[in-house]
């Protein structure tokens, strides 16, 4: 089928980056990173990565508000599991098709400026957003202190079918299968995938190459009686699902919604790991977001016991100066190491991580094309 197609290249990288996902659980094991709950963010906010790159990597159109669609994603799911049932299928369905409604409406004003205005639109709809969920809309949002489950709630279609009536706050399911630890997190890998591959169809078909126009030259494109806005405000959409996708699996993973999640700091954080990672590559935001939650996660858990443990090999002197300076990075610090990393990449690495990657590549290829021409020179010498 068409739809399963892609360039052969692709085929490669798809069944490369399968296979680092699913193999989190060993690969993290001397990181310390191997536990559900930390690869449940790994994959859920490399959904919200990618998603995001949908739309600042192909169309150059740098969104500030697209955690407005991963809360709208995160209320939707806590909702279906409210009224309809603990399942996670209809909550994600519900979750992709609300943060598109969404997306269709904010994108539809927001789109109508480019540039430094359409960021601040798009930061501007979040933000009241974030104070509608926060303290106006509190009987549907419970405001500061988060919609959350309870034994109480009607669950129509679970009540109907006699699944989960006890009175017991219950789990969020898959076809009747309890979703925790490393079951969540192998549903968010496989759907991890899935978006994956997705996007890499979006990357290279025909609706791709346009996006890719439009951030090169929209100017030119509506010279030449190119309508750029359905391609920007598809973008823009299906950015948003991306988005609301990402926000029901946090749902899903820890079924609670609430208003943090708008805040324009997490619209913030998903720009950080497209810049990271590189943008406009499919790869580059996934390990930006990697990055970043293992720095929030693994960095900020550090304090001076575990360091000293670290620098037990240095002299007591030095060791304890060792403790004294990187303790300023970890723990309470670790937004120093951040703050630092991307200012390393942004200088030397303008492409992010993926640029660095694509120059080590260069490198070894110049060095095997030099290695090679000798070769070719002394046979035809030999000749």
């Amino acid at each position: 089928m068409d739809f399963f197609r892609l360039p052969r290249n692709e085929y490669v990288t798809l069944a490369v980056f399968s296979l680092v996902v699913l193999t989190m659980p060993i690969w993290l094991q001397p990181l310390g990173a191997a536990y559900p709950g930390l690869m449940q963010q790994f994959t859920i906010f490399a959904i919200f990565a990618v998603g995001f790159n949908i739309l600042f990597g192909l169309t150059g159109y740098l969104s500030f508000g697209h955690a407005a669609f991963l809360g709208v994603g995160s209320y939707t799911a806590v909702w279906s599991f409210k009224l309809l049932s603990m399942d996670a299928i209809p909550a994600l369905i519900f979750a992709i098709v609300m943060a598109g409604v969404f997306a269709l409406v904010i994108g539809f004003v927001s789109l109508r400026r480019s540039g430094i205005y359409f960021s601040i639109l798009t930061l501007a709809f979040a933000q009241m957003s974030y104070n509608l969920a926060y303290s106006v809309l509190t009987p549907i949002t419970n405001g500061e202190t988060a919609l959350q489950l309870a034994g109480s709630d009607p669950r129509v279609l679970d009540t109907l079918f006699a699944v989960g009536t006890s009175s017991a706050i219950p789990s969020p399911s898959l076809l009747g299968n309890t979703l925790g630890g490393m079951g969540g997190f192998y549903l968010c890998a496989v759907i991890l995938l899935v978006v994956f591959f997705i996007a890499q169809k979006i990357f290279t078909s025909p609706f791709g190459m346009m996006l890719r126009a439009v951030k090169s030259n929209q100017t030119r494109l509506s010279y030449t009686g190119v309508n750029t806005r359905p391609y920007t405000l598809a973008a823009f959409v299906i950015s948003g699902m991306y988005a609301g996708l990402a926000g029901g699996l946090l749902a899903v993973t820890d079924p609670l919604a609430g208003a943090e999640r708008m805040q324009w700091t997490a619209s913030g954080e998903v720009v950080l790991m497209t810049i990271l990672g590189g943008v406009g590559t499919l790869i580059g935001p996934v390990i930006g977001a990697w990055l970043i939650k293992f720095m929030e996660n693994i960095f900020s858990a550090y304090n001076d016991r575990i360091l000293q443990f670290y620098f037990d090999w240095m002299p007591d002197g030095i060791q304890d100066f060792a403790v004294t300076v990187a303790s300023k990075f970890v723990g309470e610090g670790w937004k120093l190491t951040e703050g630092l990393v991307f200012v390393l990449v942004v200088v030397f690495l303008p492409g992010g991580i993926m640029e660095g990657v694509r120059r080590i590549r260069s490198m070894f290829g110049n060095r095997r094309k030099h290695q090679e021409t000798p070769a070719k020179l002394s046979t035809s010498a030999a000749e």
